[in-house]
C-alpha cells in the first residue's frame, strides 16, 4: 500500500520552504512524551488570559444570537470602533470603510499581498523578519528582498539600506514595529525617512503594528502619519488583549486597496468570527477595563526582559535589549556557530526549546520569547549556564 498521492502538488505549495524549526519542535515532542521536562521559550503568544470584560462581551453576543454571518468587511460597530482607535492612539484618519476586519493579522496581510502585488514585484523586507512575510510575498509570485539590520545597532533599520535595494521593480516596503523577532522599535526619524522613499519611488507600506502597546524604552510611533495615501497599517488583538486565539486582525489605508482585500476575503474565508469581533469590540470601546490589562501585562513583560537579558549577556551570550515586543536575539555562537545546531544542543541538553534564527535571517542567532513567568525563566537561565560550564 502506497501513501503517496497520484495528485501533482501545485507550483506555490511546493515552493514553500520547509521550517529549519520542524526539526527541534519534532525533538522537543518526542522529549515531552518520554516525560521529559522541556520548559519552551518558542511561543509567542501572552501567557496571561483574555480579560474578563472581553470574555463576558463574547458571551452576551452568544445569548443575544449573534451568531450568524457579518458583512464580509466586518460588523459595522467594530469597524467604527477600529476607526476611532486609530485616530485615538495612532493619529490616523481611516473612515470605517476603509477598514476591513480578518481572521487574524496574518489574514489581513495575506489578502494584502495578493491584492497589491503582481509577478515579479520586489518587496523589501528589513531582517531579520517574521518568517511569514517573506513566504507569503512569494506566494504571490513576487520575490522578497531582505534589508539588513545588525545586533550592534539594536537591529535598527537604516533608510539608506532601504533606498539602496529600489528598483524598477520594487512594489512594497514591509515594516515591523516593534518588531518580531528583534523587538525593534523604529524612532520617527527612520520612519520619516522611509515614507519619503516609498513617496519617492511610489511604494506602498506594509506596515504590521500588532505589537504596539508592548513599548518598553521608546515611543511607538505609526508610519502612515509621514505618508498615509502610501500606507496600510496592519494591526489585530492577539498581542495587546491577549487575544491570539479569538482570531481577529484589521487593518486600514487607502479604500481602493480595502475593497480589493474585501473582494479577495469574500472569495476565502468571508467574516472573521461573529463572536470573535463583539470580543474585540469591547477590547476597543471599554477603555478602562482594557488599559489597565494592558498596563499590567506590560509591566511584567518589562521585568522579564530586563532579567533574560541580563542573565543571557552573563552568561556570555551576547543579547541585546529589546525596545518592544515580548522576544529576545540571542547570539548562541558560543555554544555552535550554527544556530540550528545551537538549538539542538540548548534541547537536548538544557532541556530548553528555542527557535533557530534561519528562517529569520538570522544566522548565528536564536529567539527566546519571554511571554511566560519569571520562575520559567529562573530556570532556563539555570538550565543554559550549565551547558555553558
Amino acid at each position: 500500500m502506497t501513501t503517496s498521492s497520484p495528485f501533482r502538488l501545485s507550483r506555490r505549495a511546493l515552493s514553500l520552504k520547509p521550517s529549519s524549526t520542524v526539526a527541534v519542535s519534532s525533538r522537543a515532542l518526542e522529549l515531552r512524551r518520554a516525560g521529559v521536562d522541556v520548559i519552551s521559550m518558542s511561543v509567542g503568544e501572552p501567557d496571561f488570559d483574555t480579560p474578563p470584560h472581553i470574555k463576558a462581551a463574547a458571551v452576551r453576543a452568544i445569548e443575544e444570537g449573534k451568531t450568524k454571518y457579518t458583512a464580509v468587511s466586518g460588523v459595522a460597530e467594530l469597524r467604527e470602533a477600529i476607526s476611532a482607535k486609530f485616530a485615538r492612539e495612532n493619529g490616523l484618519t481611516y473612515a470605517p470603510d476603509a477598514v476591513t476586519v480578518t481572521s487574524g493579522g496574518k489574514q489581513a496581510l495575506f489578502n494584502a499581498f495578493f491584492a497589491l502585488l503582481n509577478l515579479g514585484d520586489e518587496v523589501l523586507i528589513p531582517a531579520p523578519y517574521w518568517v511569514s512575510y517573506p513566504e507569503m510575498v512569494a506566494l504571490t509570485g513576487a520575490v522578497p528582498v531582505a534589508v539588513p539590520t545588525t545586533p550592534e545597532s539594536g537591529f535598527l533599520l537604516d533608510p539608506g539600506e532601504v533606498e539602496a535595494r529600489v528598483t524598477p521593480r520594487t512594489r512594497m516596503i514591509i515594516l515591523n514595529s516593534p518588531g518580531n523577532p528583534t523587538g525593534a522599535v523604529f524612532p520617527p526619524s527612520v520612519l520619516e525617512a522611509v515614507a519619503r522613499i516609498a513617496q519617492r519611488h511610489d511604494l506602498m507600506i506594509v506596515t504590521d503594528e500588532m505589537y504596539e502597546h508592548l513599548v518598553y524604552d521608546a515611543t511607538q510611533i505609526s508610519i502612515g502619519r509621514y505618508a498615509p495615501e502610501h500606507t496600510l497599517t496592519v494591526n489585530g488583538a492577539s498581542k495587546a488583549y491577549a487575544m491570539t486565539g479569538w482570531r481577529i486582525g484589521y487593518a486600514g489605508g487607502p479604500k481602493s486597496v480595502i475593497t480589493a482585500m474585501n473582494a479577495i476575503q469574500s472569495q476565502s474565508t468571508s467574516n472573521a468570527s461573529s463572536v470573535s469581533q463583539y470580543a474585540a469590540l469591547a477590547a476597543l470601546t471599554q477603555y478602562e477595563e482594557t488599559a489597565r490589562f494592558i498596563e499590567m501585562a506590560r509591566q511584567a513583560y518589562r521585568e522579564r526582559r530586563d532579567r533574560i537579558v541580563a542573565g543571557l549577556n552573563t552568561l556570555g551570550l551576547p543579547t541585546p535589549t529589546p525596545q518592544g515586543a515580548f522576544y529576545v536575539m540571542t547570539d548562541t555562537s558560543r555554544i555552535h556557530p550554527d544556530e540550528l545546531e545551537a538549538a539542538r544542543i540548548l534541547l537536548d541538553e538544557a532541556r530548553v526549546a528555542v527557535v533557530p534564527g534561519t528562517d529569520f535571517a538570522a544566522p548565528g542567532q536564536v529567539r527566546l520569547s519571554y511571554a511566560t513567568g519569571m520562575e520559567q525563566i529562573e530556570e532556563v537561565l539555570r538550565r543554559v549556564g550549565e551547558v555553558m560550564g
